[in-house]
């Protein structure tokens, strides 16, 4: 499991394209057949894939945690963006279609992923964050998501938002979890931007045509760089950046947040003005 350094504020203005790549961009964890994370120092978060293909695929315990069992300390949300799969959580199936959420808390030694049919492989997005305490395990259907219509086609931004591990909804230690849609013709994702230094924020982009690209925007309002985003492609942001995207067509994203607190309005407004 690689382990990502993040850069602070003082050091990103001066990366080059390649080391803001490198640094905050996670881009080649999935593949068929395999479980692919990395480790980030930002908040002791682990981000990745399970994509079974064929046999059921083990979380497996990294050396890297020093840890009996992947969530011994840990708390772990699994987001299925392909075909129906199943997730087994010690000895108890849950049925997972497209775009369902299965929250696995603190202490659950025995964690596998499967496919339910191999011609359409269910693909588990994962995103994990330490827990000091502890919670049941939690399967939230994509319907139970709480669906919140927001924006407009005339600021490209008309969007669907689907909140699934939150203060109302499944319970967590510390991870807050959800996915946005855009909707055909619309482009921009959280613009007007914020920041919010009492969490950090991780998006993943899926349902992105192979021709297609998100440019993501990311730094502190006055000092802005961008990413080009690919399907499946993960990107960090630290408390102090800002966190948002246009793409070439319309795109999901999920995002998922741990820190200090769990309110999802906590966030620091970065007006269109001022940015830079």
């Amino acid at each position: 499991m690689k382990t990502i350094l993040m850069a602070d504020p003082v050091r990103y203005p001066r990366m080059t394209t390649g080391e803001l790549r490198e640094t905050f961009l996670l881009d080649v964890l999935y593949e068929p057949g395999k479980i692919q994370l990395n480790y980030v120092d930002l908040d002791r978060a682990v981000a990745g894939f399970a994509a079974p293909a064929g046999a059921p695929l083990v979380l497996p315990t990294y050396p890297e945690l020093r840890a009996a069992y992947f969530t011994e300390r840990r708390e772990l949300g699994a987001l299925n963006i392909g075909g129906p799969g199943v997730i087994k959580v010690q000895g108890k199936s849950y049925e997972v279609g497209n775009l369902d959420v299965v929250y696995i808390g603190r202490g659950n030694a025995e964690v596998s992923f499967a496919s339910k049919d191999k011609n359409a492989p269910a693909i588990f997005y994962l995103l994990s964050y330490p827990a000091h305490a502890v919670f049941p395990v939690a399967l939230v259907r994509k319907q139970e998501a709480s669906p919140t219509e927001l924006g407009s086609l005339e600021t490209c931004n008309k969007r669907t938002i689907c909140k699934y591990i939150h203060l109302e909804g499944a319970r967590s230690c510390q991870l807050v979890m959800g996915v946005t849609h855009l909707a055909t013709g619309s482009n921009w994702n959280t613009m007007p931007p914020h920041t919010h230094m009492r969490r950090s924020e991780i998006y993943m982009y899926f349902n992105l045509a192979a021709d297609a690209c998100v440019m993501h925007f990311m730094g502190p309002p006055a000092e802005t760089r961008h990413i080009v985003m690919a399907d499946k492609g993960i990107v960090i942001s630290p408390g102090w950046s800002i966190h948002a995207g246009v793409g070439t067509r319309a795109y999901s994203f999920c995002w998922g947040m741990g820190g200090e607190n769990q309110d999802y309005a906590d966030m620091d407004p970065a007006p269109v003005p001022s940015l830079r």
